[in-house]
């Protein structure tokens, strides 16, 4: 009995330094050790450096700009009768029995172009004219597609249409009254008049 009352004691014994441990308080944190705090340096009072001085100014007057020549532009001073007595505008020359435009029409009529952008308030009548061959209503038509083409190949450059019109005069007109091949050649025509400006 004696054995058992002894491993009863050691048994309450250890469940007693158990408990005991299982019960102890927490050991607080240890506290580590700090850096020191920064001593702030002494104050120095510090001196702005001042601004650089600014550039002097120096006014600069702009180029005074010579005043615009005057060029004596002989057409723009001219009335609308003297303008056509002068014909500035070259007459485009046909090929026999045809409206198509050859190489030396399309070259008077780029020349037309420069002079029409030149003055751009010009209305023009393009006439177109045919050789006495052919009766009145085949030259009529004729001429009219005549005058519809140079007035074409105008617009084509940049000329506005509604300063262009264009009216056939058939063989009514003729520009030279010969009645041989040259001036046949030179009948078949469109021929430009300056109807306003």
């Amino acid at each position: 009995m004696t054995s058992r009352l002894i491993r009863c004691s050691v048994l309450m014994v250890a469940v007693s330094v158990l408990a005991s441990g299982a019960c102890a308080k927490k050991k607080p944190p240890v506290a580590r050790p700090m850096a020191p705090a920064a001593v702030p340096a002494p104050a120095v009072d510090v001196v702005p450096m001042p601004p650089p001085a600014p550039a002097p100014l120096t006014v600069t007057e702009p180029p005074v700009a010579p005043p615009p020549r005057v060029i004596d532009d002989p057409l723009a001073s001219r009335n609308i009768d003297d303008l056509n007595k002068e014909t500035p505008l070259q007459p485009v020359f046909y090929d026999y029995d045809r409206a198509e435009l050859t190489q030396a029409a399309r070259t008077a009529l780029d020349t037309n172009a420069g002079i029409l952008r030149k003055y751009p308030t010009w209305v023009i009548t393009v006439e177109g004219h045919c050789d006495e061959r052919g009766t009145a209503e085949y030259n009529s038509a004729l001429g009219e597609r005549r005058a519809a083409a140079a007035r074409a190949y105008l617009v084509s450059l940049g000329i506005a249409a509604d300063r262009l019109h264009i009216v056939s005069y058939g063989k009514e007109f003729p520009f030279d009254p010969a009645h041989n091949e040259a001036a046949w050649a030179r009948n078949r025509r469109a021929h430009f008049v300056i109807t306003a400006k």
